[in-house]
């Protein structure tokens, strides 16, 4: 799981079992931050649409979370707010630059540890190589 900037860099990167749910695995991620300050809003797809979630992000974090809304929901969001999920391309391409890594792409790494340190040294290659 990744938090990238408006520039595709990445702010915080995190790897864990495929057996949890992204949005329990949001605070790690956070955490993990790259930065010390965490960023005004996040854009996520239709999972990340619940409301505990919207709470817990703005009471710990202040934090708003900008997400789709399912199809057997309310509606939550206006329009407005959902015209920056259009953004989320962006993300999409900071996963696309950590592609170019044969070693993320291919998992030769046993241990978890050793996997998310290729994944920061990946990530503070494309940091250094864009900034």
């Amino acid at each position: 799981m990744a938090v990238a900037a408006v520039t595709s860099l990445p702010l915080a990167v995190n790897v864990d079992s495929a057996s949890p749910h992204e949005s329990q695995l949001l605070d790690e991620t956070l955490a993990g931050s790259f930065l010390d300050e965490l960023p005004a809003r996040l854009i996520g797809d239709k999972a990340y649409d619940s409301d505990p979630l919207d709470q817990r992000l703005q009471r710990d974090y202040g934090i708003e979370l900008i997400a789709p809304n399912r199809e057997n929901r309310r509606r939550t969001q206006d329009g407005r707010k959902l015209r920056r999920y259009q953004k989320r391309w962006r993300v999409e391409r900071l996963f696309a630059w950590l592609q170019w890594f044969r070693r993320l792409v291919t998992r030769y790494e046993y241990h978890v540890e050793n996997f998310l340190g290729m994944v920061r040294l990946g990530c503070l290659k494309i940091m250094l190589r864009y900034l």
